[in-house]
């Protein structure tokens, strides 16, 4: 049977159990959200984490990822799409407002704005703690790695899992005799390799960075075209920010990661971890004053390193480390990480986007997922990097088991075989939303100009801007949404308490026991032994 002809079969067997159909309806999301903040001016803000935010250690909604000016908003986990936008709006509506009393605002592009020296790009901080210090460090290490430039671009990353009846519930209609731990993870894994092959789909459709400043790049190669004095571009591209120019590693493809099986993920990984690569070496680890300036000379600094557009999770116990915490207990959810930041969605993300990666990866869940080979490994890797750098090219093809197959085509037979998933998810809800949603997206092949990254350059071109103004007026415009939207009463006191009591949490840290730096780096790195 082809991959299409065994989704049928299994969505039919699906149908027939109704506590396995019911449990579709609690999906579980939760969303993380990249972000600069910026002067009113336009440029990257230089001033340290607001206090009124909270400590970006402790608060469990609001903290900084590479840079100081980094902001990352996480929500809770939610069983509906409109909960988990409404988590974040809340979110957004008290950053904006603690924002305003220091005339900054949020930059609305997933590509940096107008940026200067990498001196001028302020490394996070998180106080003196040594779990501060080695996040700190860490951020170094990245800046001294890849640059501090590529570090200031922005994405959004989606948690996604399934309740454990749902799980319990297919394993039986599966009559699969592994532990529950062991059939979760490997269901999980064959959802990742799938991800894997229709991600080219997925960015073609949500990409929204077709451009970027001069400044982004300075003297770096490149084959952008120019499109005004600020901006470079690629007239078809999708997603610049998961270009070779953007949030990827060329030092990274040794670790050859095709998802098969767990162990061959945590092996990998920790082989990264422990193995020292010569360039890192040669930088050392400490600078010649004896200050730290990456956390070890290895490939890895720690997992999360690895940049992949899609990772197996499970939340670790205090001072665990991830990998230690998937060993373990295996696969808890799936973070998914080649999402743009939408410059038309007042919180980069909406409702449209959530209720397709809600059906794509149920689709790569239920889809038929062999092991793949390391020629398909690769393959899917180049089709990601023709689809970003080259997406909306009429006439163009990717390649499938080594044969050339037309893009356009592809994306609609991919859709079409999705839609009767959103059939089963609106009869579960007594509406048509995924249908509308899934409607959307075939809307979008039949005519590119109504994907994001086309119309990214068509507004551009048809108002005459430039990158960096285009990505002002869309700040300016959120701007005055969210201050129109303040939080007042009950939500806004519940915020607040949130930021004071991070930063009780955080002084309590800092004024814990620490044990010497070096011997807590000691302890942490022989988890991974």
């Amino acid at each position: 049977m082809t991959k299409h002809q065994v989704l049928k079969a299994n969505l039919a067997t699906i149908k027939q159990h109704p506590a396995l159909l019911q449990s579709l309806t609690r999906i579980q999301r939760g969303i993380e959200r990249e972000c600069l903040r910026i002067s009113n001016t336009g440029n990257l803000a230089q001033t340290d984490h607001p206090y009124h935010l909270g400590s970006a250690l402790s608060h469990p909604k609001i903290t900084t990822d590479y840079s100081e000016s980094l902001l990352e908003f996480i929500t809770p986990v939610h069983q509906s799409v409109s909960g988990v936008l409404q988590s974040l709006n809340e979110v957004h509506r008290f950053t904006y407002q603690t924002l305003a009393e220091q005339d900054e605002l949020i930059w609305s592009a997933s590509m940096p704005n107008q940026l200067g020296d990498e001196k001028d790009i302020p490394i996070a901080k998180y106080g003196n703690s040594n779990v501060a210090k080695m996040k700190n460090i860490y951020r170094h290490g990245l800046g001294l790695r890849y640059s501090r430039h590529m570090q200031t671009i922005a994405g959004i990353h989606y948690n996604f899992s399934l309740p454990d009846k749902f799980w319990a519930n297919y394993q039986h209609i599966t009559k699969n005799t592994d532990s529950a731990e062991l059939f979760r993870t490997e269901k999980y894994f064959g959802l990742i390799r799938n991800f894997r092959r229709v991600a080219p789909l997925f960015v073609y459709l949500q990409g929204a960075s077709p451009a970027l400043s001069k400044s982004f790049l300075q003297d770096q190669n490149h084959q952008l075209e120019v499109l005004d004095s600020d901006t470079l571009y690629s007239p078809y591209a999708t997603s610049l920010r998961m270009s070779d120019l953007g949030y990827q590693s060329s030092a990274q493809e040794q670790l050859f990661v095709c998802y098969n099986s767990l162990e061959n993920y945590i092996d990998t990984l920790k082989a990264g971890i422990n193995t020292s690569y010569p360039d890192y070496s040669i930088t050392g680890i400490k600078s010649d004053n004896g200050q730290y300036q990456q956390l070890n000379d290895s490939l890895l600094q720690i997992e999360n390193e690895f940049y992949s557009i899609v990772r197996p999770k499970r939340v670790a116990a205090s001072g665990e480390a991830p990998l230690n915490a998937l060993a373990r207990a295996g696969v808890e959810y799936i973070e998914i990480r080649c999402i743009d930041i939408d410059p038309y969605s007042p919180t980069g993300i909406d409702e449209h986007t959530l209720r397709f990666l809600d059906l794509l990866l149920l689709y790569c869940l239920f889809s038929d997922s062999p092991q793949v080979t390391g020629q398909q490994c690769s393959e899917h890797t180049e089709n990601l990097k023709t689809v970003v750098d080259r997406g909306r090219e009429p006439g163009l093809n990717i390649k499938e088991n080594g044969i050339n197959i037309d893009f356009k085509q592809w994306c609609e037979d991919e859709l079409k075989a999705i839609q009767e998933l959103a059939l089963i998810l609106d009869s579960l809800r007594a509406n048509n939303d995924y249908t509308i949603c899934i409607n959307k997206q075939l809307e979008k092949v039949a005519t590119p100009s109504l994907t994001p990254s086309a119309e990214v350059l068509s507004d551009m071109r048809r108002h005459n801007l430039s990158f960096n103004a285009f990505g002002m007026q869309q700040s300016k415009h959120w701007q005055t949404y969210f201050s129109s939207k303040p939080l007042t009463g009950s939500l806004l006191k519940r915020f607040s308490e949130l930021a004071e009591n991070s930063h009780a949490q955080q002084k309590a840290i800092e004024a814990a026991t620490q044990i010497p730096f070096d011997e807590y780096l000691e302890d942490f790195y022989l988890q991974y032994r």
